[in-house]
């Protein structure tokens, strides 16, 4: 039996223990020997003992059964305890306690015992009332309890939207493990018995309540506001749920206090049946989709079709004899819904007013912005949205140089300055990671030093990046500030749009990080560290204030947008997009620009159907998200255990860990690899509090060069040609693995299995090979393991881009646009006039975007001069697709006269 560290989650866990306990009691039914019994009763009362620290905090099966399974093992009533454990399991894996009675005992008749949920049609699980549970917090004993939940039972009434159930726990500490354990709770009733203490085992507590705030906040509570701050501390880690504070407190008393998630406050009173009422409005609040409602209920009306689109309501297919295959494929409700209409019930996504609005009030709301925006044509649009609403021509912008090329076209769009920011080299694995901040800071003081930081626009990074490296978010934008306090961040998180589910996760999001800084700036506390840093740092150079952790003056401007793919990590069709805003002077400064910018880039013929999927996505994530990302990285943990713990799998693979990916000056916790074959898995809470990087534990980078095979052909002619395995990104010597909300246990035991029977049929080719077949197989690993060429640093724009030699950045517009006319431009063969011309030792400077796949990201941008380490990787390149390098003619280059022309030209224009 796996122990507790060998799980992420209780989730899991629990799911197992109840899966082993359902072996070993169908075992104790069919065991013979007094030594089988005893060793199958050890193992249940084991496995009872394991899940009684966890069953407290669920309403089904409930303490009452759980206690009764227990004395059924105790007085050798195996046959009724494997009926029991047998039903329950089933119940749990299915689903079907969310939908009826489950009957535990052996002479009762279950009608539905078959009527699984995974069984049911789309539609008939569309007609069951959704089932959340209720967590109440009291201190009562078990009498009070029963009375509690029967006066709960009372208030349902048959034309409620949902059907709930209620679990009790009496302490604060019980409250904080119930909603890191049960994604099930969607509301808590704090009453005014509770306490501080749990009795639970301690381990579970201090692994746990860590990611609720820790053990030193919970015991500086004080029973006067045990209420209020479980309110408070709930909020930190599931800001979804809503609270209902029951109090005998005046409401002077209380209104001062911060109530977290609390929705509304009961003074001295039992009334249940206003409760219920709250608790249902709450769940539905959440519940609400306006835009899809709209469009379904749009669907069902009988219209008359007299504009553009002769797809809608479906009438060009069910008239066609050609086409009825596409009708009978999609259905017709997909065709029914399908308008460019904005009226009768709908909604204009350029001038929303209607659900269109409402469903992005709800977004903001969901993932912590003030301001959410939707997009129907991918975040690539989204980035040049905001970066041409926010950047004006030759504003200085601070730019992640392996960032997604959507960003480096929005510059050349927005006439940016590019200051280039480079990355930590990953060489043995031809990948980059992410940008130290100190390298910021250091392009951040040279630009003040050079008189410049006025002209400094805007920082813009990729949290996390597709290799999963997630920033320290809040601590660069707070050093940043503390050197330039208007500073805006756009943090690209294309594949983090699930981590505002996680409390773990959330906490290095950009909309979390921008509220946390908002809220700390106003404190006392605050301004007086900044006073006394400012005391300190009088006078220092550079060095000290690399060498610090800055803190920002209180009056600093908090100006946060974050891009998100929401059809990459949460449910959206393909190209759903949104555009997440925090920023203080946005009503002021940015609003106009920004609806000129989104009107530039948005379609005025939006895709409805991607509109209804970010309003449905919104919606599962507020109400079930938790779970689903708990899932999500428990599955991707599970492939990691399971690999690293293979012996025939290690021969030939190795999962890629924080140690491997991160160097150790930004890991301040010590935290090499998050799994451990002896001490399981470590908690990753601690190094996702403190260090400058960390690895998003739900992708598994697979080093695959022990294979003999480069990671472009093990994706392509292995998992995907043989095995129907699909996977994004590769490098020279890796795979990429990306779990999503949608992944489940199967597909990872498949990925596993086909990894086995790759090995295997690897080991018996290597036992058959000649000496030769062997040599030859060792030196392709020699050359994908250890004969990689170095990764090369962005060299610098040419001067002919560029205002001065002082600082680094370039006009990339300018050299976009001149490459324009092909007078401007010539072809220089790799291996041939382009090295000679580098041989000696002439300045070539590179007329286009160069992005190779993979990297997936430009080795070369209009207006870079090309260097020995461009060169050299480029000629060690073995990817078949380079986007902007023409292999029949070469590498597009600028002429000479054109750069000296460009050059006169800003010399004739300059001040001096």
């Amino acid at each position: 039996m796996h122990s507790m560290n060998d799980y992420s989650s209780a989730i899991q866990l629990r799911s197992d223990r109840w899966s082993a306990l359902r072996e070993a009691a169908s075992g104790l039914t069919r065991a013979t020997t007094a030594k089988e019994i005893e060793a199958l009763r050890s193992k249940c009362a084991a496995l009872f003992d394991s899940l009684s620290l966890i069953e407290p905090y669920w309403a089904f099966p409930g303490m009452a059964a759980f206690e009764h399974l227990q004395r059924m093992l105790n007085n050798n009533s195996f046959d009724d305890m494997a009926f029991a454990v047998n039903r329950i399991t089933r119940a749990l894996t299915t689903g079907a306690y969310r939908r009826r009675t489950i009957p535990l005992e052996r002479d009762s008749i279950d009608h539905d015992e078959h009527d699984d949920e995974a069984m049911l049609s789309p539609e008939a699980r569309a007609l069951t009332k959704p089932y959340f549970e209720v967590l109440i917090v009291d201190d009562v004993n078990d009498q009070q309890e029963r009375w509690l939940k029967s006066n709960v039972s009372r208030m349902r009434r048959p034309e409620d939207p949902f059907h709930y159930e209620a679990v009790v726990v009496k302490s604060i500490e019980d409250a904080l493990i119930a909603v890191l354990f049960n994604h099930n709770i969607q509301a808590i009733v704090v009453r005014p018995g509770l306490t501080l203490k749990s009795k639970m085992d301690e381990t579970i507590l201090v692994r746990y309540l860590a990611r609720a705030g820790g053990q030193e906040e919970i015991d500086k509570l004080q029973p006067e506001n045990y209420g209020p701050e479980l309110c408070r501390m709930i909020a930190k880690v599931r800001p979804e749920l809503d609270a209902y504070l029951v109090t005998e407190r005046s409401v002077e008393d209380i209104a001062g206090l911060d109530l977290g998630i609390c929705r509304r406050v009961f003074y001295n009173q039992e009334d249940f049946m206003e409760l219920h009422l709250n608790i249902l409005r709450g769940v539905q609040a959440r519940n609400k989709s306006p835009f899809f409602t709209a469009l379904v209920e749009y669907s069902k009306q009988p219209t008359g079709v007299f504009h553009a689109m002769p797809i809608s309501r479906g009438k060009s297919i069910t008239r066609s004899h050609w086409i009825q295959d596409m009708g009978a494929f999609y259905g017709p409700n997909i065709f029914l819904a399908e308008t460019s209409a904005t009226s009768g019930g709908l909604d204009s996504l350029l001038e929303p007013h209607g659900p269109i609005k409402e469903a992005q009030e709800l977004a903001s709301r969901a993932f912590g912005s003030k301001q959410t925006f939707f997009a129907t044509n991918g975040t690539s649009t989204c980035n040049k949205i905001v970066v041409q609403a926010l950047v004006r021509p030759g504003d200085i912008v601070l730019v992640d140089r392996d960032c997604h090329k959507s960003h480096h076209y929005g510059m050349v769009l927005a006439g940016a300055q590019v200051c280039y920011l480079d990355s930590y080299p990953l060489n043995e694995y031809s990948m980059y990671g992410a940008v130290p901040l100190r390298e910021i800071k250091h392009q951040l003081l040279a630009l003040k030093a050079a008189g410049k930081l006025d002209q400094v626009r805007m920082l813009l990074l990729t949290n996390c990046t597709f290799d999963g490296l997630v920033y320290n978010v809040e601590r660069v934008m707070e050093e940043c500030l503390a050197i330039k306090p208007d500073l805006i961040f756009l943090w690209d998180e294309a594949w983090f749009a699930f981590a505002r589910f996680n409390p773990t996760y959330r906490q290095r999001t950009g909309m979390n990080a921008a509220n946390t800084l908002r809220a700390r700036f106003k404190s006392d506390d605050h301004r007086i560290a900044y006073e006394k840093q400012q005391a300190e740092l009088k006078d220092a150079d550079d060095e000290t204030l690399l060498n610090t952790r800055l803190i920002p003056a209180p009056d600093s401007r908090v100006r946060v947008y974050t891009t998100q793919s929401t059809h990459k990590t949460l449910t959206s069709l393909r190209q759903g997009s949104m555009i997440h805003v925090n920023d203080q002077d946005f009503k002021g400064e940015v609003e106009q620009s920004f609806h000129e910018a989104y009107m530039t880039h948005t379609s005025t013929s939006p895709n409805y159907q991607i509109i209804a999927s970010l309003d449905v996505g919104r919606r599962q994530v507020e109400l079930e998200g938790f779970e689903f990302v708990q899932r999500q990285i428990e599955a991707a943990l599970s492939m990691r255990r399971a690999i690293a713990d293979h012996p025939l799998l290690n021969k030939y693979f190795k999962v890629l860990t924080a140690g491997d990916m991160i160097p150790e000056e930004y890991r301040e916790s010590g935290v090499t690899s998050y799994y451990h074959q002896e001490q399981g898995w470590t908690d990753m809470w601690d190094c996702w509090e403190k260090d400058q990087f960390v690895l998003d534990a739900s992708r598994v980078t697979l080093l695959v060069g022990g294979t003999g095979w480069d990671g472009d052909t093990f994706k392509t002619d292995i998992l995907m040609d043989k095995y129907g395995i699909q996977i994004n990104k590769t490098s020279r010597n890796t795979v990429l693995f990306m779990t999503n909300i949608g992944t489940t246990r199967s597909s990872v035991a498949y990925l596993i299995e086909v990894l086995v029977e790759i090995a295997k049929s690897l080991d018996d080719r290597l036992d058959d090979a000649s000496k030769m077949e062997r040599r030859s197989f060792d030196n392709r690993v020699a050359n994908l393991m250890e004969n990689y060429p170095p990764l090369p640093d962005f060299s610098r724009f040419h001067e002919a881009f560029r205002n001065d030699d002082v600082t680094s950045e370039g006009d990339i517009r300018t050299a976009f646009f001149l490459a324009y006319d092909e007078k401007n431009t010539d072809y220089l063969e790799l291996n041939g006039t382009l090295k000679e011309a580098m041989d000696a030792n002439q300045t070539v400077v590179s007329a286009s975007f160069i992005i190779p796949y993979p990297p997936g990201f430009p080795i070369l941008v209009p207006g870079q001069v090309v260097s020995q380490e461009i060169l050299s990787f480029m000629r060690n390149l073995d990817v078949s697709e380079i986007h902007g390098y023409r292999p029949d003619l070469g590498l597009r280059v600028f002429t000479d006269a054109a750069l000296k022309r460009v050059r006169k030209k800003n010399l004739s224009s300059s001040p001096d």
